[in-house]
């Protein structure tokens, strides 16, 4: 086929002037290495309950262990109570003398991940598909995030009247640091790190990972 050819047929059918549509393709590999957890975050980009609600709705799409689809999610935000989430959640486990996130960085909205049944097997199959599944979504809609283990998990049901025990906080917002992946051997350490501002993250190199 000659060079220009549907570019050419393209210009005969519409005409010269017509508007193309160039659909740019994101590829899985690209979200994956931009989707990292971030610990601080710009205060002025405000998340909306309908960006959350974008965000939630990869849910109906992704596995479920089973199909048993036992996931319910709580949206906060800024105006919605996300002050009583950061007053009941840890960050930054693995750097606990910088008491992150530092003030005037922290994230000012939260999808709390609740289960209708008790925490099992199948059910936290879901909730690592659904957490991902939803930080993925966030990255794709220019926004990062972080999944939240540590929290007040009684506090937090009572703050917000939960029906069902919250299992995950999942928060959402636009990072505020530069976080670089940096390739380990598997015997090497595995706690992430900060130097000259920049958050590492060791990763297990491939050949390590393959039995």
């Amino acid at each position: 086929m000659a060079d220009g050819y549907l570019e050419n047929r393209y210009d005969e059918v519409f005409g010269k002037n017509a508007k193309k549509t160039i659909v740019k393709r994101v590829s899985l590999d690209n979200l994956l290495e931009r989707n990292r957890s971030y610990r601080s975050y710009h205060t002025d980009t405000v998340v909306s309950r309908e960006t959350l609600e974008k965000i939630v709705a990869v849910n109906p799409l992704v596995p479920s262990a089973c199909n048993q689809q036992v996931l319910r999610f709580k949206l906060v935000t800024k105006d919605s109570g996300a002050e009583k989430v950061l007053a009941n959640i840890k960050l930054g486990a693995a750097l606990p003398e910088l008491h992150l996130p530092l003030p005037g960085t922290e994230p000012e909205a939260f999808i709390i991940i609740c289960s209708k049944s008790p925490e099992g097997k199948l059910v936290d199959i879901d909730l690592g598909i659904s957490a991902q599944s939803m930080l993925l979504k966030a990255t794709e809609l220019g926004y990062n995030g972080i999944i939240i283990g540590a929290f007040h998990k009684e506090n937090i049901k009572k703050a917000f009247e939960l029906p069902y025990d919250p299992l995950l906080i999942v928060a959402i917002g636009r990072g505020a640091e530069l976080i670089r992946c940096v390739e380990i051997a598997e015997n090497e350490p595995h706690a992430y790190y900060r130097q000259q501002g920049i958050h590492f993250v060791p990763k297990v190199r491939l050949k390590d990972l393959l039995l």
